[in-house]
Order: C-alpha cells, then structure tokens, then sequence
C-alpha cells in the first residue's frame, strides 16, 4: 500500500469500525509501534530496564590439538584474558606441526567491543588490510579497524559457528572467511553485529537501538542476515553446551572420535571367545537400562573430515 492508501484506509477503520475505541489515537500509535519492533527485528529491542539486555559472559578460553596437528582453538568470551590466551596456544603450534586450525565461535556470547573483535582477527588476517567498519549512519560517523601485524597463524583455517555467535564474534568469522578463504561450518549467525544504544523511556523501560553497523570489505553488511554456513550442520543446543563443559575435564577428542567396534580375530577364536556377539549382548544390554547416550560433537567431526579431505587433495 502506498501513503495515500495508508491515511485512507486509516480513516475509514477510524469512521467504520463497530468498537471505534479501539482505534483512539494512543492504540494507532502502539500499533505502529509494534509494527515497527516486528519490521526492525533484531535492530530495535523494547527491555523492561537497563538491566535486563544481554550480559557479556566471561565463557573461557579452550584449546587443544586433535588428530596430532589440527589446532582446535574455542575462543570463549572476546575478552584480554582470553585473547592472551589464544596467543599462548599459538606459540606452540609451530613445534608441534600445527598446519590446520579449527576456530570455535560458538561459544562466544554476544560482544560489543569492535576493538579488541580486531584484535582476535589481526591474529589470522594479512598485515595492512582493512578488517571492518563500524558506520554510524545517522550520526555519520565510521570507524574502520586495520590489521596493523603479521598473522599468528597462516594455514588451513575453518570457522565454527551457530545462533549463538553474535556481535563482535560474527565480525571475526566474516573477516577471516574473507582474507583466509576459511569455511563456516554450522548454523546461520545472529546477525547481531551491530553498536547498541540504551534509550530511557520516561516508565523506566528502555528501548535498545542499533546506532551502528560493522561492515566488512568490499562492503559486505552483517546486519540482519548474519554469516550463512558454507557447509550446514545442525547440532542441538543442549547437545552443544553439554560437550562444552565436559570437554573442559576430557578433551574434545570424545566427542569426535567414534570407538571402534570389536571384530572376531585368530585369538578370538583360540579363546573360545566372539566379541562381535559379547559387543552386540552388551549393547542390548545398555538398551535396556535406563542410560543417557554419549553426546557427540557433528559440526567439530564435519570440520575435521574436511581437514582430511583437503589434506588428501593437496597431496596428489
């Protein structure tokens, strides 16, 4: 509909309508209003106060190697602790023949800290490119983070990511895809990789508004749509958070690598003994207790396969 169509269409409700309270002037205004907060989407949020928006968790850093030389790096919240210690898990890829890196985003809760997201980048990204740019567009202002270093790193990158990679972290997975040609594997980000305001409202309520927008070279806008995977693997939630705290006793290797299954053999048989049948009696035995199934990590296992393939590839 066209303005004009919008005002008449308005006037007629206005003189037709059986219940005309209904449509007073105050129930048009929080009409338009919420007709602007589904328009705008992730851009405007209304909040009951200041203190009920996102926190910024301090989730921890992770790393470890897998399979002998990929380097699994699990960013955690973007914080100095936790940039400091990517650079110590860095430092020792070299002697230990680290010649591809998996970089876990999905555990890094929404940030508004552009500065030090460039700092985390500089680490994988060419020397004197520009990273992003913050763009103000109403104040008209733009801020724009320059890689000022050599990468830590330079290698076969891939990048992990899901829903709950947001804000400064989705910055990091466009601007590494880009210069690093790396994959995502995962969900679709948030699309959140913007600079929120807080504005008072006079009840107390406060309406969150996105001032500012990072924007990737060649002008690549992250804001609403998000990062879509290059390679969609989906993997629930709970399943998720539940590998990311037991991995911090075990290691991710568990959650990757499958246990091979016994196969009958020349000492089998000497013994008397068949554990293909004793594995398949014990399994049936584990079905029937009640007994929680090992949760397994398919969006890291999808990275890795595709480690192995390039690896192979690149061989020939």
């Amino acid at each position: 509909m066209d303005s004009a169509d919008l005002k008449e269409a308005i006037q007629l409700l206005k003189n037709n309508y059986i219940k005309p309270d209904a449509l007073n002037e105050t129930e048009l205004t929080r009409a338009t209003f919420e007709g602007i907060l589904a328009r705008l989407g992730r851009g405007v949020i209304l909040l009951a106060d200041s203190a009920a928006g996102p926190v910024e968790t301090a989730t921890p850093f992770f790393g470890e190697i897998l399979e002998g030389h990929v380097g699994y790096l699990r960013i955690g919240a973007l914080t100095r602790p936790n940039l400091e210690a990517l650079d110590t898990n860095i430092q020792t890829f070299a002697a230990k023949k680290v010649d591809a890196v998996v970089i876990d985003l999905r555990a890094s809760p929404e940030a508004k800290d552009f500065a030090l997201a460039s700092e985390f980048a500089k680490r994988f990204c060419p020397k004197n490119k520009p990273l992003f740019i913050l763009r103000k567009t109403t104040a008209k202002q733009e801020r724009t983070f320059t890689s000022d270093r050599e990468p830590a790193f330079q290698g076969l990158i891939i990048l992990l990511a899901d829903g709950d990679t947001a804000g400064a972290a989705e910055a990091i997975a466009g601007v590494v895809r880009i210069y690093d040609r790396a994959l995502i594997i995962g969900q679709q980000t948030a699309g959140r990789a913007v600079e929120y305001s807080d504005l008072k409202l006079p009840s107390g309520k406060v309406l969150r508004v996105a001032v500012g927008e990072v924007i990737l070279p060649e002008g690549r806008p992250l804001f609403p749509g998000g990062l879509k995977p290059d390679v969609p693997v989906e993997m629930p939630g709970a399943d998720k958070r539940e590998v990311f705290q037991l991995s911090r006793e075990k290691g991710m290797t568990p959650f990757v690598v499958e246990t091979s299954r016994p196969h009958l053999n020349e000492a089998a048989l000497i013994s008397g003994k068949n554990p293909e049948i004793e594995a398949l009696e014990a399994a049936q035995r584990r079905a029937r207790t009640p007994e929680k199934s090992t949760v397994h990590d398919p969006v890291l296992q999808r990275a890795l396969d595709l480690v192995t393939s390039i690896g192979i590839f690149q061989k020939r």
